[in-house]
């Protein structure tokens, strides 16, 4: 079983910046790609970032610019930082693995709270 334990939500200003991780419980040479997803009140979850196991990266429209995704191979870890938050930024943010070899499909954390205040 893989658990993904996230950190670093919280409440921001608008303009201001709130760095997220994520720890995966298994042996990064089972990691592929992870992810970052969001899911604000009445919305649909949608993808904010992901990175592959050799760094190639991809981000969701809204946040292009503004959110960088990075891991650490060593430690089993993606992080998110979030710059130039805006209150539609407001949601829960959720860490996602799709696959992992030996693991199985579609692991998620349990979520963290982003609040950006206007």
């Amino acid at each position: 079983q893989v658990q993904l334990v996230e950190s670093g939500g919280g409440l921001v200003q608008a303009g201001g910046s709130l760095s997220l991780s994520c720890a995966a419980s298994l042996r990064n040479e089972s990691l592929d790609r992870m992810e970052w997803y969001r899911q604000a009140p009445g919305k649909q979850r949608e993808l904010v970032a992901r990175i592959s196991s050799r760094g190639y990266t991809q981000y969701g429209d809204s946040v292009k610019g503004r959110f960088t995704i990075s891991r650490d191979n060593a430690k089993n870890t993606v992080y998110l930082q979030m710059n130039s938050l805006k209150p539609e930024d407001t949601a829960v943010y959720y860490c996602h693995v799709p696959y992992a070899v030996g693991y199985g499909y579609n692991y998620w954390g349990q979520g963290t709270q982003v609040t950006v205040s206007s």
